[in-house]
C-alpha cells in the first residue's frame, strides 16, 4: 500500500472512494486480529497507515460534500448554519489605545481634567 495522494482521491468518483472506505476497513478489522492475539508485531505498525488512509478518504468526501453544498446554496437566500462564513476574532487592544472602560473610569478621568 503506498502513499495517497490528494489530486488521486478528488479524481475518483464519491462510489469508487466509498468502495475503497470499505476495503480498508475490513483490512483494519483483519489488522486488528493480530492485536488481539499478540502474534505478529509488523502488523501492527501497518495498522496507522490503514488509519491515516481511512481518515485521509473520509476527509475528500466531507470536502467534496461540502464544495457542493456551498454551490447549490451560493445564490439562495438562506443558508445552513455550517455553511456560513465563520466570524474572525478581533485582535484585542492594548489598555493604553482605549479610553476609559466602565462608567466610574470615566467620572474619574472626567473629574481629573
Amino acid at each position: 500500500m503506498g502513499k495517497m495522494k490528494a489530486q488521486d482521491l478528488l479524481s475518483k468518483e464519491e462510489e469508487e472512494l466509498l468502495k475503497q472506505l470499505d476495503d480498508l476497513k475490513a483490512e483494519l478489522s483483519q489488522l486488528h486480529i493480530p492485536k488481539v492475539t499478540g502474534s505478529i508485531e509488523s502488523k501492527l505498525s501497518k495498522m496507522r497507515a490503514v488509519h491515516k488512509h481511512i481518515a485521509y478518504i473520509l476527509s475528500i468526501i466531507n470536502q467534496t460534500q461540502k464544495e457542493n453544498l456551498r454551490r447549490f446554496y451560493k445564490g439562495k437566500k438562506f443558508k445552513p448554519q455550517d455553511l456560513h462564513q465563520k466570524d474572525v476574532c478581533p485582535v484585542p487592544q492594548s489598555h493604553e489605545a482605549g479610553g476609559p472602560e466602565t462608567e466610574k473610569q470615566l467620572w474619574r478621568y472626567l473629574v481629573k481634567v
